[in-house]
């Protein structure tokens, strides 16, 4: 029995939860499909699915079969793709994953840092939240991604954490310019801007947690991940946002009194990484060290350097 091709045709009945549909969606009729189910569930020795005339829905075994059958079968395929990959001559492959506002200085070291040290294995770098990293990277979509914290995943290994204690950014006319630090509490009352929730749900919650124990409640939060679209903003006068030193005309930094907002930042992968995963994760970790100036967790806050361009609201 071709096992893996099995468990696919389980997973689409899974999906589907009817085998009529799962058939056609298969291209193959429904009785060869339905032999098909029985003859993996005679090869694991559960039954995977009640059937009844009017129904179909997963037993316990079926619901436990799902998140394994995923990993097996997206596993198979990717080494079918990386064998194909070789047998064409094309180089080896990573998939990477990156948070969208990592900045293109931080950016363009990644890429030039992993070249020099595997000239023969391509980065595939994409572009998106963690929340997006983890279902890629449970889903075998991506080989390894940079996440922020916090994050709960079942399922996936984590490299060095980093971390990166952002100030404010005010308009030069603000009155709290005055001041060498601001306190959180500083801030009451006015508008933030802040990265999407649906992005980095973790760390959305847990910087709003910190500024209200701060006693910054602010007066309303505007999301974006248009970093232009939030320094306008605040270059306005009407918000403040949280980030790295911004090198634009009318925007002052300041640095937060005590560094309440630790902003945290690891790679992860599942699995047991492989030789390409490890030389990421070193390049990554030495990257964001040297450009973005993160530090290891418990490290103290690197000096403050001459502000450069904007990289976002977490680089």
């Amino acid at each position: 029995m071709d096992l893996v091709r099995h468990l696919g045709y389980f997973l689409v009945v899974t999906e589907e939860l009817h085998f009529g549909n799962a058939a056609a969606r298969l291209g193959m009729a429904q009785p060869p499909l339905s032999q098909r189910i029985r003859r993996l569930e005679e090869e694991l020795g559960v039954r995977l699915f009640e059937r009844s005339s009017r129904r179909v829905a997963l037993t316990e075994a079926g619901r436990l079969l799902v998140p394994e059958a995923r990993e097996i079968v997206a596993r198979v395929e990717r080494m079918r793709d990386l064998m194909s990959d070789l047998a064409r001559g094309d180089s080896a492959v990573v998939r990477a994953g990156v948070p969208a506002d990592l900045g293109a200085a931080v950016l363009a070291a990644l890429i030039a840092g992993f070249r020099d040290r595997r000239p023969d294995v391509r980065l595939s770098l994409t572009e998106m939240g963690t929340a997006a990293q983890v279902a890629a990277l449970l889903e075998g979509r991506l080989d390894v991604g940079l996440l922020r914290h916090p994050v709960a995943a079942n399922g996936l290994a984590y490299g060095p954490v980093l971390v990166r204690h952002p100030g404010v950014l005010l308009a030069e006319g603000d009155e709290l310019t005055a001041w060498a630090t601001v306190h959180l509490g500083d801030l009451a009352g006015r508008d933030l801007v802040l990265f999407p929730r649906d992005a980095e749900p973790g760390l959305y919650d847990d910087t709003l947690a910190t500024c209200r124990r701060g006693g910054f409640v602010p007066a309303d939060i505007i999301c974006t991940d248009r970093v232009e679209f939030a320094l306008g903003l605040v270059l306005s006068g009407t918000a403040v946002a949280f980030g790295v030193p911004a090198d634009m005309p009318g925007v002052v930094w300041r640095p937060l009194a005590g560094t309440p907002l630790a902003w945290r930042c690891t790679p992860a992968w599942r699995a047991e990484p492989g030789p390409y995963v490890r030389d990421f994760t070193a390049v990554a970790v030495q990257v964001l060290k040297g450009s973005a100036g993160m530090v290891d967790e418990g490290a103290p806050p690197p000096p403050r350097v001459a502000p450069r361009p904007a990289t976002g609201f977490l680089a």
